[in-house]
C-alpha cells in the first residue's frame, strides 16, 4: 500500500470521501477515528495515530483532513514528513461560526495554518472555502499579542488548489450552523397560513440535537412525511426523489453535498445568496432574506406545478465523481524522490 489516508473524524462527507478514495484508488490504507467530540479529535489525533499507524516504507503519500493536526502528526513520527503531503480542507476554522467566542478557539484555526505550511499540497472543496481561509489569516493572527509571524497567507496560498467534493453518497447534518430555526420559523408560518405542504427533515446528528427540533416536530407533526436519520442509503434517495423542493437557511456552507444530492434527485433548490451557494447554484435559486424564502415556499404551495414542471438550469456533472476521477488520481501520485 503506497496511499496512507488518515481521517479523524470519520463520519458525514468525510468518510464519505476516505471511503470512496480507498474504493476506488488502488493501494490505499485507511486508519480512522470515530466522528464524535470534534473539538478532541482536533487536539489529540494526532497522538493516537502516532501509536496507531504503523511504520511502512512504502507509503509515498499521505492524505487528511484538516481536522488532524498534521503539524504535530510530522514531529511524531518523522518518516511520514518524507511522503507527499496531502491536506483537505471539508470545511476550515478560520470562517466556521462558533457559538461562544472563547479563548480555545483559536487553536482550532491555528493549527489548520501550521498543518497547511507542512502539507505539500492543501485540498477545498469549494474556490469559497479556500478564500476565506486564506483571507482571514491576517486577521486571525491579530489575535495573537505581539510578535505575530507575517506574510503567511503568501507562504500557503501557492500551495492551494479547488477540488470539489465528489458526490456519490447521500450527507445531510443537522447542526446549529444550518440554522434550523430560520427553517422552521418560514415553515411554521405557511402552517399557520394553512398553506398545504409536507416536510421530511433528514440527517445525522454529531452534537446535540437543538431544542427547535423537537418543538417543530410536534408543531408540524401533521405535515411530516419522514423525520430523521435513514442509514439506507436506497431510502434516503427513495425520499429526496418524492420531494419538489430543497432547502438550506445555513449560516456555514463549504461545498452542501445535501442540496447537489437533492437536485440531482430532481429538487428545486433554495439557498442563501452567500456563502459558498453563489458557487454552485445560479442566481434564481438563491435568496437574501427570509421574507424571500417565504413568498417563494407560499407561491410553490399555492402553485407546485412549478416546481414540479422545472428542469433545474445549473450543472451538476462538475461534481460528480465521474467527472473528478482524474484529478483525485493526479492528487494521490507522486514521482519518485531520491529521500523515499
Amino acid at each position: 500500500m503506497s496511499i496512507l489516508l488518515i481521517e479523524a473524524f470519520y463520519g458525514g462527507s468525510h468518510k464519505q470521501l476516505a471511503d470512496l478514495l480507498q474504493e476506488e484508488i488502488g493501494e490505499c490504507v485507511l486508519y480512522t477515528l470515530p466522528a464524535k467530540k470534534w473539538h478532541w479529535r482536533a487536539r489529540t489525533a494526532a497522538l493516537y495515530f502516532m501509536q496507531t499507524v504503523p511504520a511502512n516504507a512504502n507509503y509515498r503519500i499521505l492524505f487528511a483532513s484538516s481536522v488532524l493536526n498534521l503539524t504535530e502528526l510530522i514531529a511524531l513520527r518523522p518518516d511520514l514528513g518524507k511522503l507527499k503531503k496531502v491536506l483537505y480542507f471539508h470545511e476550515n476554522q478560520l470562517a466556521y461560526p462558533v457559538q461562544k467566542c472563547q479563548e480555545r478557539d483559536f487553536q482550532y484555526g491555528y493549527n489548520q495554518i501550521l498543518s497547511c505550511l507542512v502539507a505539500d499540497i492543501v485540498v477545498f472543496n469549494s474556490a469559497f472555502n479556500m478564500e476565506s481561509f486564506l483571507t482571514s489569516i491576517g486577521k486571525f493572527l491579530k489575535l495573537i499579542p505581539d510578535h505575530r509571524p507575517k506574510d503567511l497567507e503568501k507562504i500557503i496560498r501557492p500551495k492551494c488548489q479547488v477540488l470539489y467534493f465528489p458526490v456519490r453518497f447521500p450527507d445531510v447534518s443537522r447542526e446549529h450552523d444550518k440554522d434550523p430555526e430560520s427553517f422552521f420559523k418560514v415553515l411554521l408560518k405557511l402552517k399557520e397560513m394553512d398553506l398545504p405542504f409536507h416536510v421530511s427533515v433528514l440527517g445525522e446528528t454529531f452534537t446535540d440535537e437543538p431544542d427547535i427540533f423537537s418543538k417543530a416536530k410536534k408543531a408540524l407533526e401533521s405535515s411530516v412525511l419522514h423525520w430523521g436519520y435513514l442509514p439506507s442509503k436506497d431510502d434516503y434517495f427513495q425520499t429526496l426523489c418524492m420531494a419538489d423542493v430543497v432547502i438550506s437557511t445555513a449560516k456555514h456552507e463549504f461545498f452542501g453535498v445535501a442540496m447537489i444530492e437533492a437536485v440531482y434527485c430532481g429538487c428545486y433548490p433554495l439557498c442563501p445568496n452567500a456563502l459558498v451557494y453563489p458557487e454552485i447554484f445560479p442566481a434564481e435559486y438563491l435568496y437574501s432574506t427570509p421574507e424571500q424564502l417565504f413568498k417563494r415556499l407560499q407561491n410553490f404551495c399555492k402553485r407546485p406545478d412549478i416546481v414540479r414542471k422545472h428542469l433545474y438550469k445549473g450543472e451538476m456533472d462538475q461534481f460528480s465523481w465521474a467527472a473528478l476521477r482524474g484529478k483525485f488520481r493526479s492528487l494521490l501520485t507522486t514521482e519518485p524522490r531520491e529521500d523515499l
